[in-house]
């Protein structure tokens, strides 16, 4: 009786679908890139570019070491994601928590105009065309928003606009909890 090989041809286009199908599945069950922490969770805020955005209030060092909680939000008025927060970030600003935001690449003309007419949430605004700022807190995209604790350390990190479930279930809690404290 002559022994039959079956061709490596044969099987090699079924191991091929299985690696591919173990890595999409892989890929599927990581975690979320955006419940990463930052590198500077409790740790003290990096510095802000104290240049302000048009005529808004710059931020100053001595704003970032203020005894109250506060939020750093990274904008751009070209980002839908920014301007789908806005409305959360103006509510938020109405019920008294300090928001400072850092506008990044951005044209300070449309970040200004932009402001004025859909409301201004920000105790104060960094302007940081090049993005230094950004990349000095570790920002990959914006939005993004730190909740920093009375002694200014970072206490956390949100990738991603302040509205839907993820704001719900991972952000508000946080903001309370650091708000009771």
């Amino acid at each position: 009786m002559k022994n039959k090989r079956i061709p490596p041809l044969i099987i090699l286009p079924p191991l091929i679908f299985l690696g591919l199908a173990f890595l999409f599945i892989l890929g599927i069950k990581r975690e979320n890139p955006n419940n990463l922490p930052s590198v500077f969770i409790n740790k003290s805020a990096p510095s802000i570019t104290e240049t302000p955005l048009g005529s808004f209030n710059s931020v100053s060092l001595d704003e970032i070491k203020r005894p109250n909680i506060k939020l750093v939000n990274f904008w751009a008025s070209w980002c839908p994601p920014c301007r789908a927060e806005h409305p959360k970030l103006l509510e938020l600003s109405e019920q008294g928590v300090q928001i400072i935001g850092v506008n990044f690449n951005d044209k300070e003309n449309n970040a200004s105009l932009y402001l004025k007419e859909s409301g201004n949430p920000f105790s104060s605004i960094a302007f940081d065309p090049s993005g230094k700022t950004a990349i000095d807190w570790g920002v990959t995209a914006p939005p993004e928003t730190f909740i920093l604790n009375s002694e200014g350390l970072v206490i956390f990190r949100f990738a991603g606009p302040l509205v839907g479930s993820d704001f719900k279930n991972r952000f508000e809690p946080v903001l309370k909890d650091a708000l009771q404290d």
